[in-house]
């Protein structure tokens, strides 16, 4: 019985039965993304660890009376307020761009088809189902022309199953081939899948390598804080001898510092601004790792329908090869074209060519399916038509094949129209098959797709070609483009089954044709296990198990909704031209968060060294009975030191221009300039306050310019560490470090802001030393991250290799 037929019988909710449930609260409300609120969002921003580790500081200094030492509290309100309006921007791009790109079923009402929301789905809702079409809520199936679901996304089993009238279907499956339509017997929350769908949907870092090497290092730094902010505290209450006010005040400057309290801000900023940016684009993010992960991909699988090509087709030539009058096989064609309830693209050129169709009534049907390659309708007296590939349909001896195959080695798609002598629903089917016509279909291959693969070639990522189609037309597509090993493509039934004699044979070739839904998640599984980062693009339900495999699926917004769920990355524009630009936002982040990392633990490593110095020197004086040393700095000094050496500079590079390879190693690579920095900055600091230390009975005035000396030392190595950071140099970045250099200059020259920072440099002997301090360790930095490169097998460079490099 036709679809049409089933249709009369169940015509679905009637307007004023969707009202009713609507009221009744019978409908489909889960959230179409599992973004964060906007209460949640704030929450999270403001009760972090970092900010109740600043809050409770800042009430000590508050103690004090002294309200100019606790301007570092505006770090708390800077943290939260910056990144709840990155997160919320992030949030609302994501949340408009998830309702462009969802998928949205066609629910049957009052007997017409219309297409809806899911949220928009209600309790027994008549859904009508086609290949490639996902299954939004639970359901019982009442219509199946030959319906195979695959529910490998729920049950991990990957072969499709035959879902007849009565047969349960759940969501988060799609289907493979027939079509028909099912009742929705659970919506909402009690679907099956809507909590894994909402858990998979979230906007995430999980799995990030960059995420999961920052928690490493401040897991590392809080062990680091703990003994020494008890060296500090111990020192500042009861070795120092100074008064309590005092006391506290160099507490909190020793313990503020040793905070990296814009890392984790400046990460969330950065992937943040990424995703508005490819936003921007029509490019949506699913899984926010996806940014960075694509950065880190060597290896690019590329459908060719939809991907290379576009979707749409033209019907270029039918040229008959059978004993069938040619007006007798356009009858036939128009009228497959009109039946089928699903057509793809190149049924929808056929149909768009050959509107009339003769009105034949069909008595069997058999969907399209990648697996077998063809399809077919049976007409009673007017015979049995199948419609599918020449190269699978045909003996490859023959004259029909060698001249389908000339056809195809000149980029045109060819699909064989071949009558059988049997039902083409039976078991035996397709049977025995009389080629009768050569149907001829035009491919435009996109215009940005030669650019685009250059592109990649460039940035030595490889290019795999895999598609279903014939494998002399995917070569002549892949040739067209300049595609290396495009002229040979490899035919995937001759492919090798063995994991690691397939892997053999990808290291070489580069283009596929006749691949089959399970070998393209073979080729993936096989390209990974020789270490290769693995991206898949596609837009069929064929290319969803691959996609779903690879470490970076990306699907095309025209593509089916199953291809859409599963991939990390959908390209709402469906152009294939967007992923360098997904690329150029990973490599912007992973490497400007490598440099703002640099120079937060940089900060962090010569705070705790000078704190333990400071500390070890006031224990020792108890011991010895010699003068105790102060902590050399108040919070108004630390405040400063990171405004123009980490807070201004790091916000600036987290967002500037990075062409920087990804690399793997961001934990070690961050250290070897962060730790021989950082003790560099702490042991000249310490050397200069100590050659300025007066003793315990300095004046105010001393005391002021010994702190002014440590100052001067830490900031000129600090601003230099940005410099080494901000390398290779370019126009920009030099005016960032001369802009740095400029706003130190008027803090300690201009009479307002010495007297409110407490910053005196008049005395030329001190101020001397601290530039003598400053020089040397200049160089001991410079050495150490020359030298660092060695080990690593870096390469060093001042400047840019081309002018267009890192902005």
């Amino acid at each position: 019985m036709s679809i049409t037929e089933q249709a009369a019988r169940a015509p679905g909710l009637s307007a004023s039965e969707v009202e009713q449930r609507v009221r009744d609260g019978q409908t489909n409300d889960v959230p179409d993304r599992a973004s964060r609120s906007v209460a949640d969002i704030v929450r999270a921003n403001v009760f972090t660890r970092i900010n109740a580790i600043l809050g409770v500081l800042f009430i000590l200094v508050l103690a004090t009376g002294s309200i100019i030492d606790g301007m570092f509290g505006l770090l708390i309100v800077a943290n939260s307020v910056v990144g709840i309006v990155q997160e919320l921007r992030a949030k609302q791009t994501l949340d408009k761009l998830a309702i462009v790109g969802q998928a949205r079923p066609t629910v049957r009402r009052g007997g017409t088809p219309e297409t809806i929301a899911p949220s928009d789905v209600v309790l027994d809702d008549l859904i009508e189902l086609g290949p490639g079409d996902q299954i939004v809520v639970d359901g019982e199936v009442l219509e199946s022309e030959l319906l195979e679901i695959d529910e490998s996304l729920l049950t991990g089993e990957a072969d499709p199953i035959d879902k007849g009238v009565g047969a349960q279907v759940m969501s988060g499956s799609y289907v493979v081939s027939g079509s028909g339509a099912y009742r929705a017997t659970k919506v909402g929350r009690d679907a099956y899948a809507a909590k894994l769908a909402s858990e998979a949907s979230k906007f995430t870092l999980v799995n990030s390598e960059l995420r999961n090497g920052i928690n490493t290092i401040l897991k590392v730094i809080t062990y680091l804080l703990i003994p020494a902010g008890l060296v500090t505290i111990y020192n500042q209450l009861f070795s120092s001898h100074e008064s309590w006010r005092e006391a506290l005040n160099g507490m909190v400057a020793a313990l503020v510092p040793m905070v990296p309290e814009g890392l984790v801000l400046m990460t969330s900023i950065a992937f943040a601004v990424g995703v508005v940016r490819l936003g921007q684009r029509k490019c949506l993010v699913q899984e926010l790792p996806a940014i960075e992960g694509l950065a880190r991909v060597d290896v690019v699988c590329a459908d060719k329908t939809g991907t290379l090509t576009e979707n749409g087709m033209r019907l270029s030539e039918l040229r008959t090869v059978g004993d069938v009058p040619e007006q007798g096989l356009r009858d036939v064609l128009a009228a497959m074209a009109s039946d089928d309830p699903r057509p793809n693209a190149s049924v929808a050129a056929i149909a768009e060519a050959l509107p009339d169709s003769p009105g034949w009534r069909h008595t069997a049907i058999a969907p399209f399916s990648s697996a077998k390659k063809w399809s077919g309708f049976s007409y009673g007296e007017h015979g049995n038509w199948l419609l599918g590939a020449p190269d699978v349909l045909l003996d490859p001896e023959s004259e029909a094949a060698a001249t389908a195959q000339d056809i195809g080695s000149q980029g045109l798609r060819v699909l064989l129209l071949a009558s059988s002598d049997g039902p083409v629903d039976a078991p035996g089917a397709p049977g025995t098959v009389t080629p009768q016509a050569l149907v001829v279909l035009e491919q435009k291959v996109r215009p940005d797709a030669r650019q685009t693969l250059e592109y990649f070639a460039s940035q030595d990522v490889s290019i795999k070609v895999i598609s279903g189609d014939n494998a002399v037309s995917v070569g002549a597509v892949a040739s067209s483009l300049g595609l290396t090993g495009g002229n040979h493509a490899v035919d995937a039934r001759t492919l090798p089954t063995g994991r690691g004699e397939l892997a053999d044979v990808l290291d070489h070739e580069t283009t596929f044709g006749r691949v089959r839904p399970d070998q393209k998640r073979a080729m993936v599984g096989a390209l990974q296990s020789r270490g290769h980062t693995v991206a898949m693009t596609g837009d069929g339900v064929n290319d969803v198990l691959a996609l779903k495999d690879a470490d970076i699926g990306v699907a095309m917004g025209a593509g089916s909704p199953a291809t859409r769920a599963v991939a990390q990355i959908v390209l709402l524009d469906n152009k294939f031209a967007t992923l360098p630009y997904v690329v150029g936002e990973g490599r912007r982040v992973i490497g400007n968060i490598e440099r703002v990392s640099n120079l937060f633990l940089t900060k962090t490593v010569y705070s705790v060294l000078l704190a333990f110095l400071v500390g070890v020197v006031g224990i020792g004086s108890q011991l010895f009975h010699y003068d105790p040393v102060p902590y050399p700095f108040l919070p108004r000094h630390v405040t400063i030191a990171a405004w123009f050496t980490i807070g201004i500079p790091a916000f600036i590079l987290s967002l500037a221009p990075n062409n920087e390879r990804a690399r793997t190693g961001f934990v070690p690579r961050v250290l070897r300039l962060a730790i021989p920095s950082g003790l560099v900055i702490g042991v000249m600091t310490f050397i200069a306050y100590l050659i300025a230390y007066q003793g315990a009975e300095q004046s105010e005035t001393e005391k002021v310019q010994a702190g002014t000396t440590a100052l001067i030392t830490l900031l000129i190595i600090a601003v230099w560490v940005l410099a080494i950071v901000a390398r290779p140099w370019t126009w920009w970045k030099v005016v960032l470090i001369a802009g740095s250099v400029t706003g130190y200059l008027i803090l300690f020259t201009v009479p307002f802001t010495r007297h409110f920072f407490k910053l005196d440099p008049s005395n030329a002997t001190l101020t001397g030393t601290a530039a003598v301090c400053g020089v040397i360790g200049i160089v001991l930095v410079e050495v150490a991250w020359w030298l660092s490169a060695s080990p690593a097998g870096e390469k060093r460079r001042l400047m840019p290799n081309s002018p267009g490099e890192n902005g």
